[in-house]
């Protein structure tokens, strides 16, 4: 008779994925996941999988649970340009404050930390990218068509730039202590949009 699991799946990955999120892969160990979910090493293995594994599951999770609020802020209805605004200014935000700032984001630590020697965590990674991208790209092409940016710019080429200044924020903001740089860098970029 198979045994039932003494622990609930849905939690110990979400322990799991901030203490990956805190500590980053390689800093965390199996012996701290056991001790961190609670949950035996085996029955790790057996819900889970690999370390790899988990931390891919992780991942994912992390990603489903911050793209849909962005994707609601950017597709409301109305002027598109003061979300997009919003949205760089927040990341500048977190990035220069609190536990946001000393845990930086997951999908950047994976960018930095696994990425580029893995490639089921670049992946993961590309695909989070590309959604934020394409999420930006379309807001701006509707402030484009509302009057809101000028038609001599490529929102294609603005959404990139802006892709890899959140992802630039999340980085300098973690290591800096100074949060007039990140702010800074934000309303620069900020600029261009007018």
């Amino acid at each position: 008779m198979a045994r039932t699991k003494e622990f609930d799946p849905e939690t110990a990955l979400q322990a799991a994925l901030e203490l990956f999120w805190r500590r980053g892969y390689e800093a965390t160990s199996m012996s701290d996941l056991v001790g961190h979910l609670g949950v035996g090493r085996a029955s790790i293995y057996a819900t889970f999988g690999s370390k790899h594994e988990l931390y891919l599951k992780a991942l994912e999770r992390y990603d489903r649970a911050g793209l849909p609020p962005m994707l609601r802020e950017l597709s409301q209805p109305g002027p598109a340009l003061p979300a997009v605004r919003a949205v760089v200014r927040r990341y500048a935000t977190e990035a220069a404050d609190g536990q946001l700032r000393l845990n930086g984001c997951m999908v950047t630590n994976a960018a930095v930390e696994l990425a580029p020697h893995d490639p089921a965590t670049a992946r993961r990674v590309e695909r989070n990218w590309d959604q934020l991208e394409t999420m930006l790209h379309s807001a701006l092409v509707r402030a484009q068509a509302q009057g809101e940016l000028s038609a001599d710019r490529d929102p294609l080429t603005l959404a990139r730039m802006l892709l890899v200044l959140l992802q630039g924020l999340r980085v300098v903001g973690r290591a800096s202590p100074d949060p007039s740089r990140v702010r800074d860098a934000a309303e620069q970029a900020l600029a261009l949009l007018d």
